[in-house]
């Protein structure tokens, strides 16, 4: 019984962590309906964070019920007239005087821009958090500075200091940060190196680790490292017996194991070496020339060496430059992985279910808040992402309808309406019965 506390412990951590992110994720894209829809004189009766019996409510001066309700998997916003809280069917009766405030009275660009307002706000958020993180953080300086070090491995000598301008390593001149990874390809595999750098306006020359060492920078959730129990910060030493000095060696030992368990040593500060048996995962990932390749990775981010770069500030136009480009990329990410699907490029065991999300969710809260919001954006930009699709039922769904409508001169029939959403609805629920399947049974 014992043994099992443990798991139950993650367990709980897993459903809490995701309910929480649900919950800030789907609040944020019903506000996007519920403030659009206000200003566009609809007015909203319910706004509720969960499904099923309500647990806590309140009516606010405008006459909507504010509730939380007891099953935390969503949520929804019920308009004036609405059948449902899909807002799906022709809608209730009610008095002529009101119609212009519900759904399907209103004018075409306000119910257009209500419905797209969800997955818009789904996006903003995604922009802000991840400008919000250049704004925090920073950003790299343009000059190769050393800015904090890191904790190394007993043996590695690094006379780096904070401040330091790297100006070469061995022989090759380092101007700009791509430099170092250039210069990296072509230097020999060895523990250390020396370091050209600028320091108290004298140049000199310093012992320092290899610029790509085979420290971790980042965990991929449901990876065969997050399983592990890998974490940022730590060193991989060694794989097999055969000792390590650059990313690239592990990268390459990765691929020639062909998923057969490998045994890492790591290090991690302040706790010293020890060992893990990790079984790499075959994924399919973009390739350089375009279309997808097959590739074992056990699902580690690194090369960073034993410091951080010196950073500058971020000013809020750059900050949010950064966070539009960072959105758009899991766009673009998320239309082109849904291509190659259905297009036979990649796996079907690509999509994922609840059950994915939620270990996700769970693993990246655990590697810290910072992480946890991160995942947070990512989830909202692919959510949003998600309910453009012209799906009924979907926001996308409804977005089609109302491109007809804005075409034709007239919506579609009630009977169209209704079978076009049954069909929606069985879509909806299939996908989501796939993915969960896959979560179960895909390796």
């Amino acid at each position: 019984m014992s043994e099992l506390i443990p798991q139950f412990g993650g367990t709980l951590w897993t459903l809490a962590a995701f309910v929480v992110a649900l919950a800030v994720i789907v609040t944020v894209h019903e506000f996007g309906h519920y403030i659009v829809g206000r200003w566009s004189g609809i007015r909203a009766e319910v706004f509720s964070v969960g499904f099923g019996p309500r647990l806590a409510a309140r009516r606010d001066r405008r006459g909507t019920l504010w509730q939380v309700a007891a099953i935390p998997l969503g949520g929804y916003v019920r308009f004036l007239g609405d059948d449902n809280a899909a807002s799906a069917g022709p809608g209730k009766p009610v008095d002529p005087a009101l119609r212009r405030q519900t759904l399907t009275g209103a004018p075409l660009w306000a119910r257009f821009s209500t419905l797209l307002a969800g997955p818009v706000f789904n996006f903003i958020l995604s922009v802000l958090i991840f400008g919000g993180f250049a704004l925090v953080q920073g950003l790299p300086t343009s000059q190769v500075t050393v800015g904090e070090i890191a904790p190394a491995p007993p043996g590695i000598v690094n006379e780096l200091r904070p401040g330091d301008q790297i100006l070469g390593i061995g022989d090759h001149p380092v101007r700009t940060w791509g430099d170092l990874g250039r210069a990296t390809q072509e230097l020999p595999i060895a523990p250390q190196q020396d370091w050209r750098v600028l320091r108290d306006d004298a140049e000199i020359t310093v012992l320092g680790p290899d610029p790509m060492p085979p420290r971790i920078s980042g965990v991929a959730p449901r990876s065969a490292a997050a399983d592990a129990g890998l974490r940022a910060g730590d060193v991989v030493t060694g794989i097999d017996g055969q000792p390590i000095t650059r990313f690239t060696q592990m990268r390459e030992m990765v691929e020639a194991a062909e998923g057969q368990p490998l045994l890492l040593e790591v290090w991690r500060p302040g706790v010293g070496v020890a060992s893990y048996t990790l079984v790499p995962k075959e994924q399919d990932l973009p390739a350089a020339e375009g279309g997808y390749e097959k590739r074992w990775l056990i699902g580690v981010t690194g090369g960073d060496s034993f410091f951080t770069p010196a950073t500058r500030r971020a000013g809020p136009v750059e900050a949010l430059w950064l966070g539009i480009t960072q959105t758009w990329s899991i766009i673009a990410s998320s239309l082109s992985g849904l291509w190659a699907m259905i297009t036979g490029q990649i796996g079907a065991c690509n999509l994922g279910g609840a059950i994915s999300i939620a270990e996700s969710t769970g693993q990246a809260a655990s590697a810290g808040g910072a992480s946890f919001l991160w995942w947070i954006a990512v989830l909202s930009a692919a959510i949003g992402f998600l309910n453009l699709l012209p799906i009924p039922v979907l926001d996308g769904g409804h977005l089609m309808f109302y491109t007809w409508e804005a075409i034709t001169g007239h919506p579609p029939s009630d009977r169209v309406l209704n079978l076009l959403t049954g069909i929606g609805m069985a879509a909806v629920l299939s996908l989501m019965i796939f993915g969960l399947t896959n979560d179960l049974f895909c390796p």
